[in-house]
């Protein structure tokens, strides 16, 4: 016997709609669908990403990597770069791009034919090689008639996983940007508390001094002490929070060994002069998040699915097999020759599955697609309006303490130093002003903090990549070292 089976998957190259049209051979393509990747997000970041898969891409990526580096100290958009360049993670998205081109390239083909030969009577005396010779080729018809289906099913979800790695490239440089303002924020702390210990270290030992000679009693003395004391311990955390902060972003930038002796500024920028104007974000974020789009992909795969089980419920197996038989006799001392053509119909009969259950389950499995994209698009709208209020509050919190909160405590703490030095305001009271002129500033520094993640979160707020909020809570971050251009 001779059976050849061929599930007619791919017997024709139809094209396919994306964005275009899509053929076998660009899925094929090893940058199969990275083009539109690279499109949705460097309009949304206004970086260059790049999908390695060779070692002189990779050498190519290293080199322009150090040369980013190599400035020192880094700034907020250099950081991104380097992270969408270097991220290994990132990488990985990629492959799954890749893993899903090859999937939809796989529905396209025709699965490779079974050959088996079978003879009887092989030897027989007087008759020949053989008596008997048999071929059937079977054909799965039902692969055939859902073929397109299955192929428009895998295209959709080709281009689900096209917007995944886009949405995967869109955190990273979100999550790069929030990692760069909070290392860069801890530094700043660690210069306020510095300064603050620094005069505090002074005091302290004027305190020793006077109670030395009798003029201050031991009371102040031990006042004045604390207080530095306290800073001190302000400072070792700081340092500490400052370094943490630092890993954070070489981790998501995937730096290591020497390259990672970058800096980054000692403070952020100042404020703005003026915000930027987002009236219409709802419709942005509706038009443009991406992740709202694979919930919309992720329906329209499902509604796919559910036709084709709809069309598939009571006949999940049918084939049509065809060949032939040739058999070999000898009669009256002459040797004939007989060839007789066979077709068989292979099918399931749905006795015992009428094909119910599998309906149920994708009609659900669709009812759950919809609704999680009603509910994406609800979030959707919340997250950017949440996002743009946040950003002109933290901005008005920000200037307000700029404006007001810390000038008035910095003259609070002048006018108590003049009064101290003519003997009218007493140690406590001066060292009181100065503890809180230090909580203020230090309150300043988050508050501009905030306003900068604030503003990191507009971006994915309108295109996708993860809410990541400001922290609400001061952390005080702190650097390995004072003074310097950068840490």
């Amino acid at each position: 016997m001779i059976r050849s089976r061929m599930k007619l998957a791919a017997t024709l190259t139809l094209p396919l709609v994306l964005g275009g049209c899509v053929s076998a051979s660009e899925y094929a393509a090893k940058n199969a669908g990275f083009s539109s990747v690279e499109a949705k997000t460097a309009g949304a970041t206004g970086k260059q990403t790049v999908w390695v898969q060779n070692q002189q891409q990779a050498r190519v990526v290293s080199d322009r990597v150090k040369t980013l580096i190599s400035k020192k100290t880094l700034d907020v958009e250099t950081a991104v770069q380097v992270a969408l360049l270097n991220n290994k993670g990132l990488q990985a998205a990629y492959a799954d791009l890749g893993d899903s081109a090859a999937d939809a390239w796989q529905s396209t083909m025709f699965v490779n034919p079974t050959v088996s030969v079978g003879l009887t009577g092989i030897g027989t005396p007087g008759l020949g090689a053989f008596k008997t010779v048999e071929g059937m080729i079977a054909s799965n018809i039902l692969a055939l008639a859902t073929r397109e289906r299955d192929i428009a099913i895998a295209d959709t979800r080709f281009r689900q996983a096209q917007l995944n790695a886009a949405l995967r490239t869109l955190q990273l440089a979100a999550d790069t940007r929030r990692a760069w303002i909070n290392a860069v924020a801890a530094w700043e702390m660690v210069g306020q508390l510095n300064q603050a210990q620094a005069a505090a270290d002074a005091a302290s030992e004027l305190a020793q001094k006077l109670g030395e000679t009798g003029a201050m009693t031991k009371g102040s003395q031990a006042r004045e002490h604390v207080f530095y004391a306290e800073l001190a311990g302000q400072s070792a955390k700081a340092r500490l929070e400052a370094r943490l902060a630092k890993e954070e972003l070489t981790r998501l930038m995937g730096l290591w060994g020497s390259d990672i002796d970058y800096q980054v500024p000692n403070r952020l920028p100042s404020l703005p002069k003026g915000l930027m104007k987002r009236d219409l974000i709802e419709a942005e974020a509706l038009q443009r998040r991406v992740d709202l789009q694979v919930a919309k992909l992720d329906l329209e795969a499902t509604a796919k699915s559910y036709k084709l089980t709809e069309a598939t419920r009571y006949v999940t197996d049918l084939e049509l097999l065809t060949g032939f038989e040739t058999e070999r006799e000898k009669e009256d001392g002459k040797v004939e020759t007989e060839t007789t053509g066979q077709a068989e119909l292979e099918f399931v009969i749905p006795i015992f599955d009428s094909g119910k259950a599998r309906m149920r389950k994708a009609e659900l499995a669709y009812m759950r697609a919809a609704n999680l994209l009603a509910e994406k698009a609800v979030n959707v709208r919340s997250e950017a309006r949440s996002s743009y209020q946040a950003y002109r509050s933290n901005y008005d919190i920000a200037r307000h303490y700029r404006n007001s909160v810390v000038p008035l405590r910095t003259k609070i703490e002048e006018e108590s130093l003049l009064t101290y030095n003519a003997m009218i305001t007493n140690t406590f009271e001066l060292l009181a002003d100065s503890r809180d002129k230090v909580n203020s500033i230090l309150l300043a520094v988050n508050a501009k903090r905030d306003f900068w993640l604030a503003e990191a979160n507009l971006a994915p707020a309108i295109y996708g990549g993860g809410s990541g909020a400001a922290s609400g809570e001061t952390e005080v971050a702190a650097a390995a070292e004072s003074g310097g251009g950068g840490h």
